[in-house]
Protein backbone atom coordinates (compact mmCIF):
# COMPACT_ATOMS: atom_id res chain seq x y z
CA UNK A 1 0.00 0.00 0.00
CA UNK A 2 1.59 3.27 -1.07
CA UNK A 3 2.04 6.09 1.44
CA UNK A 4 1.20 8.43 -1.47
CA UNK A 5 -2.32 6.97 -1.70
CA UNK A 6 -4.59 9.85 -0.53
CA UNK A 7 -7.00 7.29 0.98
CA UNK A 8 -4.33 5.06 2.56
CA UNK A 9 -5.47 5.53 6.17
CA UNK A 10 -9.15 5.09 5.25
CA UNK A 11 -8.45 1.53 4.13
CA UNK A 12 -8.18 0.47 7.78
CA UNK A 13 -11.55 -0.29 9.39
CA UNK A 14 -10.57 0.74 12.90
CA UNK A 15 -9.23 4.04 11.64
CA UNK A 16 -12.65 4.83 10.15
CA UNK A 17 -14.25 4.03 13.50
CA UNK A 18 -11.65 6.24 15.16
CA UNK A 19 -12.66 9.09 12.84
CA UNK A 20 -16.31 8.62 13.83
CA UNK A 21 -15.36 8.78 17.51
CA UNK A 22 -13.25 11.87 16.95
CA UNK A 23 -15.95 13.59 14.91
CA UNK A 24 -18.62 12.95 17.55
CA UNK A 25 -16.39 14.16 20.38
CA UNK A 26 -15.12 17.30 18.62
CA UNK A 27 -18.66 18.10 17.47
CA UNK A 28 -19.96 17.76 21.03
CA UNK A 29 -17.06 19.67 22.60
CA UNK A 30 -17.06 22.55 20.12
CA UNK A 31 -20.84 22.89 20.18
CA UNK A 32 -20.84 22.84 23.97
CA UNK A 33 -18.20 25.58 24.15
CA UNK A 34 -20.19 27.81 21.79
CA UNK A 35 -23.44 27.30 23.69
CA UNK A 36 -21.64 28.11 26.96
CA UNK A 37 -20.08 31.27 25.47
CA UNK A 38 -23.47 32.46 24.25
CA UNK A 39 -25.24 31.74 27.53
CA UNK A 40 -22.56 33.31 29.72
CA UNK A 41 -22.27 36.50 27.66
CA UNK A 42 -26.07 36.77 27.48
CA UNK A 43 -26.15 36.55 31.29
CA UNK A 44 -23.31 38.97 32.01
CA UNK A 45 -22.77 41.25 28.97
CA UNK A 46 -19.15 41.38 30.16
CA UNK A 47 -16.23 40.54 27.78
CA UNK A 48 -14.17 39.39 30.75
CA UNK A 49 -16.68 36.61 31.46
CA UNK A 50 -15.73 35.05 28.11
CA UNK A 51 -12.08 35.17 29.14
CA UNK A 52 -12.90 33.48 32.44
CA UNK A 53 -14.42 30.52 30.57
CA UNK A 54 -11.06 29.97 28.87
CA UNK A 55 -9.16 30.47 32.13
CA UNK A 56 -11.32 27.93 33.97
CA UNK A 57 -10.41 25.28 31.40
CA UNK A 58 -6.76 26.15 30.90
CA UNK A 59 -5.77 26.02 34.60
CA UNK A 60 -6.46 22.29 35.09
CA UNK A 61 -5.46 21.45 31.50
CA UNK A 62 -1.97 22.92 31.97
CA UNK A 63 -1.43 21.82 35.57
CA UNK A 64 -2.32 18.19 34.75
CA UNK A 65 -0.84 17.96 31.24
CA UNK A 66 2.55 16.42 32.01
CA UNK A 67 1.13 13.97 34.55
CA UNK A 68 -1.58 13.01 32.04
CA UNK A 69 1.09 12.29 29.43
CA UNK A 70 2.88 9.97 31.85
CA UNK A 71 -0.37 8.11 32.58
CA UNK A 72 -1.19 7.77 28.86
CA UNK A 73 2.24 6.25 28.13
CA UNK A 74 1.74 3.76 30.98
CA UNK A 75 -1.86 2.69 30.26
CA UNK A 76 -3.88 0.96 27.52
CA UNK A 77 -5.14 3.72 25.25
CA UNK A 78 -8.62 2.48 24.23
CA UNK A 79 -9.72 1.91 27.83
CA UNK A 80 -8.32 5.27 28.91
CA UNK A 81 -10.23 7.04 26.13
CA UNK A 82 -13.44 5.34 27.30
CA UNK A 83 -12.95 6.89 30.74
CA UNK A 84 -12.26 10.31 29.20
CA UNK A 85 -15.48 10.25 27.17
CA UNK A 86 -17.44 9.09 30.20
CA UNK A 87 -16.07 12.07 32.12
CA UNK A 88 -17.06 14.46 29.34
CA UNK A 89 -20.56 12.93 29.23
CA UNK A 90 -21.05 13.58 32.94
CA UNK A 91 -19.98 17.22 32.49
CA UNK A 92 -22.24 17.80 29.48
CA UNK A 93 -25.17 16.28 31.37
CA UNK A 94 -24.44 18.66 34.24
CA UNK A 95 -24.55 21.63 31.86
CA UNK A 96 -27.79 20.25 30.44
CA UNK A 97 -29.28 20.34 33.94
CA UNK A 98 -27.95 23.86 34.59
CA UNK A 99 -29.78 25.09 31.49
CA UNK A 100 -33.11 23.39 32.33
CA UNK A 101 -35.66 26.13 33.13
CA UNK A 102 -37.67 23.88 35.47
CA UNK A 103 -34.56 23.17 37.57
CA UNK A 104 -32.88 26.60 37.63
CA UNK A 105 -36.09 28.59 38.07
CA UNK A 106 -35.54 30.85 41.08
CA UNK A 107 -31.81 30.05 41.32
CA UNK A 108 -29.64 33.23 41.43
CA UNK A 109 -27.83 33.97 38.17
CA UNK A 110 -24.48 34.06 39.97
CA UNK A 111 -25.00 30.53 41.25
CA UNK A 112 -25.74 29.30 37.73
CA UNK A 113 -22.71 31.16 36.38
CA UNK A 114 -20.40 29.69 39.02
CA UNK A 115 -21.84 26.25 38.33
CA UNK A 116 -20.98 26.63 34.63
CA UNK A 117 -17.46 27.76 35.47
CA UNK A 118 -17.03 24.77 37.81
CA UNK A 119 -18.08 22.26 35.14
CA UNK A 120 -15.80 23.93 32.59
CA UNK A 121 -13.00 23.62 35.17
CA UNK A 122 -13.66 19.87 35.47
CA UNK A 123 -13.67 19.66 31.69
CA UNK A 124 -10.10 20.98 31.70
CA UNK A 125 -9.00 17.89 33.64
CA UNK A 126 -10.71 15.62 31.12
CA UNK A 127 -9.14 17.46 28.20
CA UNK A 128 -5.65 17.10 29.65
CA UNK A 129 -6.03 13.32 29.19
CA UNK A 130 -8.13 13.12 26.02
CA UNK A 131 -5.67 14.88 23.69
CA UNK A 132 -2.62 12.69 24.45
CA UNK A 133 -4.79 9.56 24.43
CA UNK A 134 -6.18 10.25 20.95
CA UNK A 135 -2.73 11.17 19.61
CA UNK A 136 -1.27 7.91 20.99
CA UNK A 137 -4.18 5.71 19.90
CA UNK A 138 -4.11 6.70 16.23
CA UNK A 139 -0.44 5.66 16.02
CA UNK A 140 -1.48 2.14 17.13
CA UNK A 141 -4.23 1.83 14.52
CA UNK A 142 -2.28 2.59 11.31
CA UNK A 143 1.29 1.69 10.24
CA UNK A 144 4.05 4.27 10.43
CA UNK A 145 4.38 4.76 6.68
CA UNK A 146 0.95 6.41 6.51
CA UNK A 147 1.20 8.58 9.65
CA UNK A 148 1.14 11.82 7.57
CA UNK A 149 -1.96 10.64 5.68
CA UNK A 150 -3.65 9.56 8.92
CA UNK A 151 -2.76 12.91 10.50
CA UNK A 152 -4.35 14.71 7.55
CA UNK A 153 -7.61 12.75 7.76
CA UNK A 154 -7.71 12.98 11.55
CA UNK A 155 -7.16 16.75 11.44
CA UNK A 156 -9.71 17.09 8.63
CA UNK A 157 -12.28 15.23 10.71
CA UNK A 158 -11.49 17.55 13.61
CA UNK A 159 -12.06 20.58 11.41
CA UNK A 160 -15.27 19.28 9.80
CA UNK A 161 -16.69 18.66 13.26
CA UNK A 162 -15.52 22.14 14.19
CA UNK A 163 -17.56 23.46 11.27
CA UNK A 164 -20.74 21.58 12.04
CA UNK A 165 -20.57 21.99 15.82
CA UNK A 166 -20.35 25.80 16.03
CA UNK A 167 -22.66 26.36 13.06
CA UNK A 168 -25.34 24.07 14.48
CA UNK A 169 -24.84 25.63 17.91
CA UNK A 170 -25.70 29.06 16.55
CA UNK A 171 -28.80 27.81 14.76
CA UNK A 172 -29.92 25.46 17.53
CA UNK A 173 -29.75 28.25 20.12
CA UNK A 174 -32.15 30.17 17.89
CA UNK A 175 -34.39 27.19 17.07
CA UNK A 176 -34.54 25.05 20.22
CA UNK A 177 -32.79 27.11 22.90
CA UNK A 178 -29.73 26.54 25.07
CA UNK A 179 -31.26 23.68 27.06
CA UNK A 180 -32.03 21.34 24.16
CA UNK A 181 -28.77 22.33 22.46
CA UNK A 182 -26.96 20.90 25.49
CA UNK A 183 -29.09 17.75 25.19
CA UNK A 184 -27.76 17.34 21.65
CA UNK A 185 -24.20 17.69 22.96
CA UNK A 186 -24.82 14.93 25.50
CA UNK A 187 -26.28 12.67 22.79
CA UNK A 188 -23.19 12.95 20.61
CA UNK A 189 -20.91 12.14 23.53
CA UNK A 190 -22.85 8.88 23.95
CA UNK A 191 -22.48 8.13 20.22
CA UNK A 192 -18.70 8.52 20.57
CA UNK A 193 -18.67 6.20 23.58
CA UNK A 194 -20.65 3.45 21.84
CA UNK A 195 -18.52 3.62 18.67
CA UNK A 196 -15.28 3.46 20.66
CA UNK A 197 -16.05 -0.07 21.86
CA UNK A 198 -15.70 -1.27 18.25
CA UNK A 199 -11.96 -0.53 18.46
CA UNK A 200 -9.95 -3.32 20.04
CA UNK A 201 -7.61 -2.79 22.97
CA UNK A 202 -4.03 -2.01 21.95
CA UNK A 203 -0.63 -3.11 23.30
CA UNK A 204 1.35 -0.77 25.54
CA UNK A 205 4.55 0.02 23.61
CA UNK A 206 6.59 1.33 26.52
CA UNK A 207 9.86 -0.33 27.55
CA UNK A 208 9.81 1.62 30.83
CA UNK A 209 6.51 0.54 32.38
CA UNK A 210 6.42 1.47 36.05
CA UNK A 211 9.01 4.22 35.57
CA UNK A 212 8.91 6.84 38.39
CA UNK A 213 6.70 9.78 37.50
CA UNK A 214 9.37 12.47 37.82
CA UNK A 215 11.85 10.58 35.65
CA UNK A 216 9.16 10.06 33.04
CA UNK A 217 8.19 13.73 33.00
CA UNK A 218 11.81 14.90 32.75
CA UNK A 219 12.43 12.57 29.81
CA UNK A 220 9.38 13.91 27.96
CA UNK A 221 10.33 17.56 28.51
CA UNK A 222 13.96 16.90 27.59
CA UNK A 223 12.93 15.31 24.29
CA UNK A 224 10.69 18.24 23.32
CA UNK A 225 13.21 20.96 24.20
CA UNK A 226 16.11 19.13 22.53
CA UNK A 227 14.23 18.38 19.29
CA UNK A 228 14.36 21.73 17.48
CA UNK A 229 11.71 20.89 14.88
CA UNK A 230 9.19 19.92 17.56
CA UNK A 231 10.02 22.78 19.92
CA UNK A 232 10.01 25.38 17.14
CA UNK A 233 6.65 24.29 15.72
CA UNK A 234 4.98 24.19 19.14
CA UNK A 235 6.37 27.57 20.23
CA UNK A 236 5.41 29.34 17.02
CA UNK A 237 1.88 27.96 17.00
CA UNK A 238 1.40 28.64 20.70
CA UNK A 239 2.17 32.35 20.37
CA UNK A 240 0.05 32.68 17.22
CA UNK A 241 -2.96 31.04 18.86
CA UNK A 242 -2.41 32.95 22.12
CA UNK A 243 -2.47 36.39 20.48
CA UNK A 244 -4.78 35.49 17.59
CA UNK A 245 -7.69 34.32 19.72
CA UNK A 246 -10.28 36.58 18.11
CA UNK A 247 -12.85 33.78 18.00
CA UNK A 248 -13.27 34.05 21.76
CA UNK A 249 -14.77 37.51 21.22
CA UNK A 250 -17.22 36.47 18.49
CA UNK A 251 -20.29 36.75 20.77
CA UNK A 252 -19.42 40.44 21.19
CA UNK A 253 -18.95 40.98 17.44
CA UNK A 254 -22.17 39.13 16.64
CA UNK A 255 -24.31 40.90 19.24
CA UNK A 256 -22.81 44.39 19.59
CA UNK A 257 -20.67 45.21 16.50
CA UNK A 258 -22.04 43.35 13.47
CA UNK A 259 -25.56 42.94 14.94
CA UNK A 260 -26.23 39.56 13.31
CA UNK A 261 -27.72 37.60 16.23
CA UNK A 262 -27.26 33.92 17.09
CA UNK A 263 -27.50 32.68 13.49
CA UNK A 264 -24.83 35.13 12.30
CA UNK A 265 -22.76 34.09 15.30
CA UNK A 266 -22.94 30.48 14.13
CA UNK A 267 -21.76 31.48 10.64
CA UNK A 268 -18.87 33.52 12.05
CA UNK A 269 -17.83 30.73 14.39
CA UNK A 270 -17.94 28.12 11.63
CA UNK A 271 -16.09 30.18 8.99
CA UNK A 272 -12.51 29.39 10.19
CA UNK A 273 -13.26 25.67 10.38
CA UNK A 274 -14.77 25.66 6.88
CA UNK A 275 -11.57 27.18 5.51
CA UNK A 276 -9.40 24.74 7.43
CA UNK A 277 -11.47 21.76 6.27
CA UNK A 278 -11.03 22.70 2.61
CA UNK A 279 -7.28 23.06 3.13
CA UNK A 280 -7.00 19.73 4.89
CA UNK A 281 -9.01 17.79 2.33
CA UNK A 282 -6.85 19.29 -0.40
CA UNK A 283 -3.67 18.38 1.47
CA UNK A 284 -4.53 14.69 1.07
CA UNK A 285 -3.67 15.21 -2.62
CA UNK A 286 -0.98 17.90 -2.13
CA UNK A 287 1.25 16.90 0.82
CA UNK A 288 2.88 19.66 2.85
CA UNK A 289 6.02 17.88 4.08
CA UNK A 290 8.34 19.55 1.54
CA UNK A 291 9.78 22.89 2.79
CA UNK A 292 7.58 22.48 5.89
CA UNK A 293 9.33 25.25 7.87
CA UNK A 294 8.74 27.97 5.26
CA UNK A 295 5.15 26.87 4.70
CA UNK A 296 4.43 26.97 8.43
CA UNK A 297 5.88 30.48 8.78
CA UNK A 298 3.88 31.80 5.80
CA UNK A 299 0.71 30.14 7.07
CA UNK A 300 0.92 31.80 10.48
CA UNK A 301 1.83 35.13 8.87
CA UNK A 302 -1.35 34.88 6.78
CA UNK A 303 -3.31 34.01 9.90
CA UNK A 304 -2.14 37.20 11.61
CA UNK A 305 -3.11 39.35 8.62
CA UNK A 306 -6.60 37.82 8.56
CA UNK A 307 -7.10 38.51 12.28
CA UNK A 308 -6.24 42.19 11.76
CA UNK A 309 -8.67 42.45 8.83
CA UNK A 310 -11.41 40.82 10.89
CA UNK A 311 -10.83 43.19 13.79
CA UNK A 312 -11.10 46.28 11.59
CA UNK A 313 -14.09 45.09 9.54
CA UNK A 314 -17.61 46.42 10.11
CA UNK A 315 -19.08 44.32 7.26
CA UNK A 316 -20.48 40.89 8.13
CA UNK A 317 -19.34 39.24 4.89
CA UNK A 318 -15.85 40.75 4.98
CA UNK A 319 -15.58 39.44 8.55
CA UNK A 320 -16.75 36.00 7.42
CA UNK A 321 -14.22 35.96 4.56
CA UNK A 322 -11.37 37.03 6.86
CA UNK A 323 -12.22 34.24 9.29
CA UNK A 324 -12.57 31.75 6.43
CA UNK A 325 -9.09 32.53 5.10
CA UNK A 326 -7.65 32.49 8.63
CA UNK A 327 -8.99 28.95 8.97
CA UNK A 328 -7.54 27.91 5.61
CA UNK A 329 -4.00 29.00 6.53
CA UNK A 330 -4.41 27.66 10.07
CA UNK A 331 -5.23 24.28 8.51
CA UNK A 332 -1.81 24.30 6.86
CA UNK A 333 -0.21 25.06 10.22
CA UNK A 334 -2.09 22.24 11.95
CA UNK A 335 -1.20 19.58 9.37
CA UNK A 336 2.50 20.49 9.37
CA UNK A 337 2.62 20.52 13.18
CA UNK A 338 0.86 17.15 13.48
CA UNK A 339 3.15 15.63 10.84
CA UNK A 340 6.23 16.87 12.67
CA UNK A 341 4.98 15.35 15.93
CA UNK A 342 4.04 12.01 14.36
CA UNK A 343 7.32 11.61 12.48
CA UNK A 344 9.69 12.88 15.18
CA UNK A 345 8.16 11.25 18.29
CA UNK A 346 9.12 7.70 19.43
CA UNK A 347 6.14 5.40 20.14
CA UNK A 348 6.86 5.08 23.87
CA UNK A 349 6.85 8.88 24.36
CA UNK A 350 3.73 9.86 22.40
CA UNK A 351 1.60 10.53 25.46
CA UNK A 352 4.13 12.85 27.06
CA UNK A 353 4.94 14.72 23.85
CA UNK A 354 1.22 15.13 23.09
CA UNK A 355 0.75 16.50 26.61
CA UNK A 356 3.45 19.11 26.05
CA UNK A 357 1.72 19.89 22.76
CA UNK A 358 -1.55 20.41 24.63
CA UNK A 359 0.23 22.79 27.02
CA UNK A 360 1.80 24.76 24.17
CA UNK A 361 -1.02 24.82 21.62
CA UNK A 362 -4.23 23.28 22.93
CA UNK A 363 -4.26 25.25 26.17
CA UNK A 364 -3.17 28.41 24.40
CA UNK A 365 -6.64 28.47 22.81
CA UNK A 366 -8.20 28.90 26.25
CA UNK A 367 -5.37 31.14 27.49
CA UNK A 368 -5.84 33.13 24.29
CA UNK A 369 -9.53 33.43 25.13
CA UNK A 370 -8.58 34.88 28.52
CA UNK A 371 -6.02 37.20 26.92
CA UNK A 372 -8.61 38.38 24.38
CA UNK A 373 -11.26 38.91 27.05
CA UNK A 374 -8.85 40.79 29.31
CA UNK A 375 -7.45 43.03 26.55
CA UNK A 376 -10.98 43.67 25.22
CA UNK A 377 -12.00 44.81 28.70
CA UNK A 378 -8.87 46.96 28.98
CA UNK A 379 -8.40 48.48 25.50
CA UNK A 380 -11.67 47.74 23.67
CA UNK A 381 -12.77 44.79 21.54
CA UNK A 382 -11.53 45.97 18.12
CA UNK A 383 -8.18 47.21 19.44
CA UNK A 384 -7.65 43.91 21.28
CA UNK A 385 -8.17 41.86 18.11
CA UNK A 386 -5.87 44.08 16.01
CA UNK A 387 -3.22 43.95 18.74
CA UNK A 388 -3.39 40.14 18.75
CA UNK A 389 -2.94 39.95 14.98
CA UNK A 390 0.01 42.36 15.09
CA UNK A 391 1.72 40.28 17.79
CA UNK A 392 1.28 37.19 15.61
CA UNK A 393 3.06 38.93 12.70
CA UNK A 394 5.85 40.06 15.04
CA UNK A 395 6.33 36.48 16.27
CA UNK A 396 6.62 35.10 12.74
CA UNK A 397 9.20 37.72 11.81
CA UNK A 398 11.24 37.09 14.95
CA UNK A 399 11.19 33.30 14.46
CA UNK A 400 12.19 33.59 10.81
CA UNK A 401 15.23 35.71 11.73
CA UNK A 402 16.26 33.95 14.94
CA UNK A 403 15.87 30.34 13.72
CA UNK A 404 17.14 29.83 10.15
CA UNK A 405 17.33 26.06 10.75
CA UNK A 406 13.60 25.96 11.40
CA UNK A 407 12.96 28.07 8.30
CA UNK A 408 14.82 25.42 6.26
CA UNK A 409 12.99 22.46 7.85
CA UNK A 410 12.00 19.76 5.33
CA UNK A 411 10.26 16.51 6.35
CA UNK A 412 10.83 14.55 3.13
CA UNK A 413 13.81 12.60 4.50
CA UNK A 414 11.96 11.71 7.72
CA UNK A 415 9.00 10.38 5.73
CA UNK A 416 11.27 8.29 3.50
CA UNK A 417 13.00 6.81 6.55
CA UNK A 418 9.65 5.77 8.02
CA UNK A 419 8.69 4.14 4.74
CA UNK A 420 12.00 2.27 4.69
CA UNK A 421 11.30 0.88 8.18
CA UNK A 422 8.15 -0.92 6.99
Amino acid sequence: MSAKDPYAALRYKEFNIFLLVRFAMVFAWSMQFIVIEWQVYSMTKDPLSLGIIGLMEVIPAVSMALFAGHVVDQKEKRSLLVKCILGFSVISFGLFLLSWPEIINGVPSKSILYGIYFLVFLGGFVRSFIGPTIFSLVALIVPKKIYPNAATWSSSTWQVASVVGPALAGFSISWIGVHWSMCLVFTFSLIALIALFRISKKPILNPKLGEPVMNSLKEGLKFVFNTKAVFGALTLDMVAVLFGGAVALLPIFAQDILHVGSQGFGVLRAAPAVGASITMLGSAYFPLHRHAGKKLLWAIFGFGVCIIVFGLSTSFWISVMALFISGAVDGVSMIIRQTILQLKTPDHMRGRVASVNSMFVGSSNELGAFESGFTAKWMGTVTAVVFGGAMTLFTVGLTSIASPSFRKLDLTKDLEEHEADI
